[in-house]
């Protein structure tokens, strides 16, 4: 069967914040001129929110420039914040509760909101139809198409209905060809087509490595009595004595909280599991004392691109560009990058309708206003800003860093003379087993804390059990035959949802076993295995986590 093809003058892949601000900033800005457009957004998720993982206080200063009426549109941003508590966890039982005026001001929360960013994205997908972009949700953006120049011309859609060894099963359907004047990669963090095309272009050459970190979360229903709507809580220190990151529990609305940890995944420690870390963190007083007689309805994990400005590639290239965390725009001195996805967005928007009302052909042309765009806006300044925030942790930890990032954020509003930077990969420092410490987790009490499986099943992830495994290995030996005599195989526990096992039959042989349909799509195992072997793709269109309000 032929594919089929559409046109259009914008494609977008990925319907998380910077690609539907991007949708809507176009469409705004073309109907402000009485001119047509063609934009078209492509979402790998069943449902626009389903694959959106994020803790999340939002900042709405992009919001409020894209949507300045967005009270009087009913947007999902409910329960302002009202205080913000910083712990500095000392063990398992002690706690130190930090003066606001010694914690970096990027920590802090005024005029801020709670949300769920998936509640948000269902709501930014709702005005960008209104405002006429086509939003097609349960596709896959699995191949970009590139022109005989070189340049990009848009992306294929997955086919449906491949069969795990390659064959085509009834009611197979090839995937349609979506080409475009422009295409805007929006995937996310470590988005795989925006992986091949910083690699293709070189766009990172100019850049220090990008850093990330796996962020996990929990929505639980607590007892009133235990519910303060609006406080948020962050720590730092304990359970993460072989690692650097923290925890947030934001109070949202109907009496509900939002728990979790992020590890930062520069960690060295092969036998450290980053999903008990965070099973532990909930029995820490600091923590317990809000979940304590709750029951936890979701569970999510997702990595987070943290390397900020330092780490941004070049954001442009023939045909198309890079917006969100595809780039890696977070901000994670604030730990927020939803507002700065959104602000990427609409700044790449601006350049690629300019091009267009200047009259240019913009088909395989490289839009260099996006970035010109990007230097002169609030969206450079903060980033340059928070510059130092990640270098320092990772390289004086989280007390001496945080000190550092304390003075550089409050006396020198992020503009100290000193250039940080860590230039070392993250799966690079990972020590041999032999080597590190072993590290004894407690097994779950079932009530604050879980076990992967049970975990997963509060994701919603469902696959097509009968697709090619959409996690690649380069070398299928590597995992038996070095990663597992040298590392333990650390597979086995850097992964969230349990996909990685090691097997042993009954004559003591050992073989590695995927379980592809537990994947949450975090994208933790492209990112740490240390032999780099693993290459995250897309599955079959509508599969992964259907997340109802993260």
């Amino acid at each position: 069967m032929e594919r089929e093809s559409m046109e259009f003058d914008v494609v977008i892949v990925g319907a998380g914040p910077a690609g539907l601000s991007t949708a809507c900033k176009l469409m705004q800005l073309a109907k402000a001129a009485d001119q047509e457009l063609m934009v078209c957004v492509v979402e790998k998720g069943s449902e626009v929110g389903a694959h959106i993982l994020s803790g999340a206080v939002f900042e709405p200063r992009a919001l409020n420039e894209l949507f300045p009426d967005w009270k009087d549109r009913n947007a999902p941003l409910n329960t302002a914040v009202t205080r913000d508590d910083i712990y500095l966890l000392k063990d398992e039982h002690k706690a130190t509760k930090l003066p606001n005026g010694i914690t970096p001001k990027t920590m802090h929360n005024d005029g801020n909101y709670i949300v769920s960013m998936g509640n948000v994205c269902r709501w930014l997908a709702e005005q960008a139809e209104e405002l006429g972009v086509e939003v097609f949700p349960g596709f896959a953006a699995a191949e970009v198409i590139y022109n005989d120049d070189g340049s990009v011309g848009g992306v294929i859609t997955g086919d449906m209905g491949i069969g795990e060894q390659g064959q085509h099963k009834e009611g197979y359907m090839p995937g349609m060809e979506l080409r475009a004047k422009q295409t805007v990669f929006a995937e996310g963090c470590r988005g795989h087509l925006g992986k091949e095309l910083i690699a293709k272009f070189e766009l990172d050459k100019d850049a220090s490595p990008q850093h990330y970190a796996i962020g996990f979360k929990e929505i639980w229903d607590v007892k009133p009595e235990n519910h303060q709507e609006g406080l948020v809580v962050h720590t730092a220190g304990w359970p993460l004595d072989d690692a650097t990151g923290g925890s947030y529990l934001y109070h949202a609305e109907n009496h509900q909280v939002l728990v979790g940890l992020i590890v930062d995944l520069n960690y060295s420690n092969p036998h450290l599991s980053p999903f008990d870390e965070f099973q532990r963190l909930k029995h820490h007083p600091t923590i317990k004392q809000y979940l304590d007689g709750g029951k936890r309805v979701s569970y999510g994990a997702r990595a987070i691109a943290k390397g900020g400005f330092n780490s941004l590639p070049k954001m442009t290239f023939p045909g198309g560009m890079l917006v969100g965390c595809d780039a890696g725009t977070l901000n994670f001195a604030k730990i927020k990058g939803n507002h700065t996805a959104m602000k990427s967005g609409m700044l790449a928007a601006e350049a690629i309708f300019e091009a267009m009302a200047d009259g240019k052909e913009i088909t395989s042309v490289e839009l260099s206003s996006y970035t010109e765009k990007y230097k002169n806006s609030w969206l450079y300044d903060e980033l340059y800003r928070s510059r130092n925030f990640g270098p320092a942790i990772h390289n004086y930890g989280t007390f001496w860093g945080g000190v550092f990032n304390t003075l550089d954020q409050n006396v020198f509003g992020g503009k100290i003379f000193m250039n940080l930077s860590d230039n070392a990969r993250d799966y690079e420092g990972m020590k041999l087993a032999s080597e590190a410490q072993k590290i004894d987790y407690p097994k779950p009490d079932g009530t604050l804390s879980f076990d992967k499986l049970s975990s997963v099943f509060l994701s919603n992830t469902n696959h097509e059990e009968d697709q090619p495994c959409h996690l690649q290995l380069n070398d299928p030996s590597i995992p038996i035959q070095v990663n597992l005599p040298k590392y333990d195989e650390p597979a086995q526990r850097y992964c969230p949802a349990g996909v990685y096992e090691v097997v042993e039959d009954n004559d003591g042989n050992k073989r590695f076993q995927i379980n592809a349909q537990n994947c949450v799509h975090c994208k933790t195992c492209d990112i740490k295995d240390p032999s780099q072997n693993i290459r995250w793709v897309v599955p079959e269109g509508a599969g992964g986590p259907n997340y109802p309000n993260m």
